[in-house]
């Protein structure tokens, strides 16, 4: 079996790594993604008989590949989605892992994956049910501040930064703290109002002053209400082209 990863978070895709080569020795993995476009392009290269995806990444999501590849590749999802999804996932009979990955879990997948002979048939209709399991979009954010709790608005938000243990949420009158990683945080909140614009940035774009080129290729948003720059990387400069 040869293996394609698709996992943008780095200490979680070295940890699946350790684990397959722990538990599926014969197995060979061909290509390791970091977003949702270089996965496209890695399965496009390779074809590997498994992709293990994880939901939401840059660029493309796992979703939007596994349509893509559905018919051809095995696939198996590493997710933290919400419980509706997951329901969508056993009904489906589709291969999920939930974060953590646990190694017993993932012996019980490796052992499913080895007794089929071809890709489950009408997956489509399964990813299409998934996709539509949105998780309930956060209206309220909680931060320490000293010895209280502040209650925050998300509409008040003007970005977000990861940092460190942390995620840093920036408005017009300061600062906070909060304990709850980016990524987690990105699928709670609305897409159409919070952009990822970077791998530790999501802005409001309600608080998009200015969109700069900063040479050829390059771009950094001015933000009302402060004086900070923040660039976009090249993976979310689509959302800027048109």
């Amino acid at each position: 079996m040869n293996i394609l990863i698709a996992e943008d978070e780095p200490l979680m895709r070295e940890r699946l790594l350790s684990q397959l080569a722990q538990a599926w020795p014969e197995a060979r993995t061909v290509a390791v993604a970091e977003n949702g476009n270089d996965a496209w392009d890695a399965w496009l290269e390779h074809e590997p008989d498994v992709v293990f995806l994880d939901i939401q990444m840059p660029g493309l999501t796992g979703l939007e590949v596994a349509c893509r590849i559905a018919e051809r590749s095995h696939i198996v999802f590493v997710t933290a989605y919400d419980q509706h999804a997951l329901e969508a996932f056993q009904r489906g009979a589709v291969d999920y892992l939930l974060k953590p990955v646990d190694l017993a879990a993932l012996e019980r997948t490796i052992e499913r994956l080895r007794r089929r002979t071809q890709p489950p048939a009408a997956l489509a209709p399964v990813l299409k049910e998934i996709a539509q399991a949105a998780p309930q979009r956060l209206k309220w954010l909680k931060a320490s501040i000293g010895k209280q709790i502040r209650l925050i608005n998300v509409n008040d938000v003007l970005f977000l930064q990861s940092d460190t243990k942390y995620t840093r949420v920036v408005l017009a009158d300061g600062e906070a703290l909060i304990r709850i990683a980016l990524k987690d945080l990105l699928e709670g909140l609305d897409p159409e109002l919070f952009w990822q614009i970077h791998r530790g940035t999501i802005v409001n774009a309600h608080a998009i002053a200015v969109v700069e080129r900063v040479g050829s290729e390059r771009l950094q948003i001015l933000i009302k209400g402060s004086s900070e720059v923040l660039v976009v990387s090249r993976t979310f400069t689509h959302l800027f082209r048109d």
